[in-house]
């Protein structure tokens, strides 16, 4: 069923529109990733749906019996109430239908109608039945299991909201959207502010949910595990891919493959035609001429390839430092209570190592130890031969507000002419009248980028990076991890990005409250460790419930489960030989898409980018049940 139809959608904020003829569909049940550069107008198309801007043309349509949940970005509350009090009034409606259940149920007891008791037991079952559906008789446990989920402890339950910080006070924006239980969840960024253990529960709560979502996330980790489907927003204009994020990552790049070969075949055609035409629109040939001219007028022009350029971004190369670039022995910290305790490791040159732990496990604080701006309670910090530190703050504080940016990145210990400076800032997609502007004027993910430019004029063959993806689009990131795996240096960065941590870390250093822990290895590499720790658990409680248990049943439990298949049994033989079909036509589409009568013919170029679609998802479908085959048969 279709819950929301946008039509058409427009929007000026100047002389271009942010939006375009926005045109889509959102289905029950549906989970939307909404993708695209900053400031394509994301937010403004979600503002938009949820009624909080209006279209300069267009209609969005909503069905009648649908609620939208819009999660704002900046609290509201009222002084003197509590979380829990604040929490509990998302759910006025399933509150007020548990108080009419009570008031249907004292009146069956109290009728002696015969007419009136039949239709109060109607209304009380229909009652009953909408309250097990929305978990309307354990209220205060959904209550819990929402705030607790989002990182509140019971003893913030109490405080006055007032008194939250701002990122508290925005996950208790999450927490009454997702307690109000709208048919349509609109979420801009929603796992801002939370640390990755509230991030996975957010997911999981999304995902068995059976709400419609339209989402924006910068975490591509979660747009992987939440979402099914992809919108993108790019010049104005949505496109729309099935799959998560990773699936429309891969899915873009092969567009654009086939869109790049169709349009400059095409432009190639229309040029050889637009020069005879010049050539001999006078001249002997001039009829021949004027057919090719009609030709240029009827032929219907492929669109320029829907590409999004990333900032390019570079470091300069990293002089040599020693083996050991940083040496770090029984590290301490503590404020009220300790940060950490205990903290060793080496630090080889090369090596990338990724900080995580949750909120308020003293990441940033370690790293200010290591940098010498925080002193440690215990333990020794020592840095290696030839190490020059560049640190990346994730406040941005080292650029200052009132200067141009181009003179805000000057390095101090080297002659840098402007000229320099401009094409550094352009490499990390600063460019024009940007470089000129002063650092305050800037957004959060252009002044992101001038702070990586202005360390990548330290010329440091160390990064220190705090969360350095910090309001980077999805392309800056990409570009940011390319950078920093083709970086010769060593690298050591804090970040609550799980897909950066898998592309660029190589080890893991893991702050928790009891301990401290070194992964060998990216993230999925320390979830593997989770899993396997909480299995050596289950299994220890497991024999010491047990204590005994015949040898077949001991061979049983340590021999690992056999893994269900995904796809029917199948020879590999078959597979491999539909495989080579799909892939031989593959190929002959490619052709016949650079074949000039194809080219003149508009809906034979569609019908044939359709079919090469169609034929790639298969083909990616028939590889994953290759290698099933492979493992399993």
């Amino acid at each position: 069923m279709i819950l929301l139809s946008a039509q058409s959608l427009t929007k000026h904020f100047g002389p271009d529109p942010v939006l375009s003829g926005i045109t889509f569909d959102l289905h029950s049940g549906q989970r939307v990733g909404l993708v695209g550069p900053n400031g394509t107008g994301k937010t403004t198309l979600l503002k938009i749906l949820a009624g909080r801007e209006t279209a300069d043309a267009g209609d969005v349509d909503v069905h009648a019996t649908v609620r939208i949940g819009y999660l704002q970005q900046h609290a509201d509350f009222i002084a003197g109430r509590t979380v829990w009090d604040e929490a509990r009034e998302a759910m006025r409606d399933l509150i007020a239908l548990a108080k009419r259940s009570e008031d249907v149920a004292f009146a069956i007891s109290a009728t002696n109608d015969p007419s009136e008791r039949t239709r109060l037991e109607t209304e009380f079952d229909q009652l009953q039945h909408e309250l097990h559906q929305r978990e309307g008789y354990t209220l205060d446990h959904k209550l819990e299991r929402v705030l607790e989920g989002l990182g509140f402890n019971r003893d913030t339950f109490s405080q006055d909201v007032t008194h939250l910080s701002g990122g508290q006070q925005n996950r208790l924006l999450l927490a009454k959207l997702l307690l109000a239980e709208p048919e349509i969840l609109l979420l801009d960024e929603p796992n801002n502010h939370l640390d990755i253990a509230a991030t996975e529960w957010l997911e999981e709560y999304l995902v068995k949910s059976s709400q419609a979502m339209l989402v924006v996330s910068h975490d591509r980790y979660f747009l992987d595990k939440v979402t099914e489907h992809t919108l993108e927003l790019f010049h104005g204009t949505t496109d729309r891919y099935k799959g998560n994020f990773s699936t429309y990552w891969r899915q873009k790049l092969e567009r654009l493959e086939v869109q790049r070969r169709t349009y400059d075949k095409q432009q190639t055609e229309i040029s050889k035609m637009e020069d005879f035409v010049r050539r001999h629109h006078a001249g002997q040939k001039h009829q021949q001429a004027e057919d090719r001219r009609k030709k240029l007028e009827r032929i219907e022009r492929v669109e320029p390839p829907r590409e999004i350029i990333a900032p390019t971004m570079a470091f300069p190369k990293a002089t040599r430092t020693g083996d050991i670039v940083l040496r770090v022995e029984h590290v301490s910290k503590q404020y009220a209570d300790w940060l950490f305790r205990d903290v060793q490791f080496d630090l080889q040159r090369g090596e990338r190592w990724g900080i995580l732990g949750p909120n308020g496990s003293g990441k940033t604080t370690l790293l200010r130890c290591l940098l010498g701006e925080v002193k440690p309670d215990e333990g020794n910090i020592i840095w290696g031969t030839g190490v020059q530190v560049g640190y990346f703050d994730q406040l941005l504080q080292q650029l200052d507000d009132e200067t141009p940016v181009v003179d805000a990145i000057r390095p101090t210990h080297k002659e840098f002419v402007e000229k320099e400076r401009r094409d550094l800032l352009a490499r990390f997609g600063l460019t024009g009248d940007l470089a000129f502007q002063t650092v305050e004027s800037l957004s959060g993910g252009e002044r992101n980028r001038a702070a990586l430019a202005q360390l990548a004029a330290t010329d440091a063959n160390v990064l220190v990076l705090d969360e350095p993806t910090n309001h980077l689009d999805l392309w800056a990131r990409d570009a940011l991890e390319s950078t920093l795996r083709e970086f010769a240096g060593t690298v050591l960065f804090v970040s609550h990005d799980r897909y950066f941590l898998n592309r660029v870390a190589d080890h893991v250093l893991v702050l928790e409250p009891d301990r401290v822990s070194i992964i060998d290895g990216n993230y999925d590499a320390y979830l593997y460790r989770i899993r396997q720790r909480d299995l050596d658990t289950s299994v220890i409680q497991h024999d010491t419930k047990t204590q005994s248990g015949n040898a077949s049943t001991r061979r049983a439990r340590e021999k690992p489960p056999r893994q269900k298949r995904k796809f029917p049994y199948r020879k590999l033989e078959e597979l491999e030989m539909e495989i080579l079909e799909h892939e031989t036509r593959i190929e002959q589409i490619h052709s016949e898409l650079v074949s000039p009568e194809v080219l003149r013919d508009g809906q034979q170029v569609k019908a044939r980018q359709a079919a090469l679609q169609q034929l790639q998802d298969e083909l990616r479908q028939l590889y994953e049940h290759w290698e099933e085959a492979v493992e399993l048969n």
